[in-house]
């Protein structure tokens, strides 16, 4: 096999792997090369995600809206690159997190916004009018 035959093939097998429909999914029609999820929409290249809109390279997620490369979370909303966490929005590189709105590479915290520590029911009412303001669902 000489250069050129090796590189045509390579590609074509590359080509061929990018179209790989939605593997084992359910509900999922309007996904691209999506693994295992289920009743998502818009979603691509997930994997094992649930109810997933707009996702794109996410594994293990839930209730994900708009997220980019998160991975084991649940309710996110607008994320990026965030693992282990549950109920953030607009957060980028959070870690085992809880409850952030626009929070920036934490780790292991809860009730945050834009990094800053809030107890909980002042969290909840910024985070209500934030939401408001900035025309996000509720």
């Amino acid at each position: 096999m000489d250069k050129r035959t090796y590189l045509a093939e390579l590609q074509q097998l590359r080509r061929d792997a990018g179209d790989r429909g939605n593997v084992g999914s359910y509900a999922s029609e309007t996904c691209d090369n999506c693994t295992y999820c289920m009743f998502s929409a818009s979603s691509t290249y997930c994997h094992r995600c649930n109810y997933a809109v707009d996702a794109h390279h996410c594994t293990h997620c839930t209730h994900v809206r708009a997220c980019r490369e998160c991975h084991h979370s649940s309710h996110l909303a607008e994320c990026e690159r965030c693992v282990d966490s549950h109920y953030l929005v607009q957060c980028t590189d959070c870690t085992e997190c809880t409850y952030c709105f626009g929070c920036v590479g934490l780790v292991r915290k809860e009730f945050h916004i834009l990094n800053r520590p809030y107890d909980k029911q002042t969290y909840f009412r910024l985070v209500k009018a934030l939401k408001h303001e900035l025309g996000l669902p509720a």
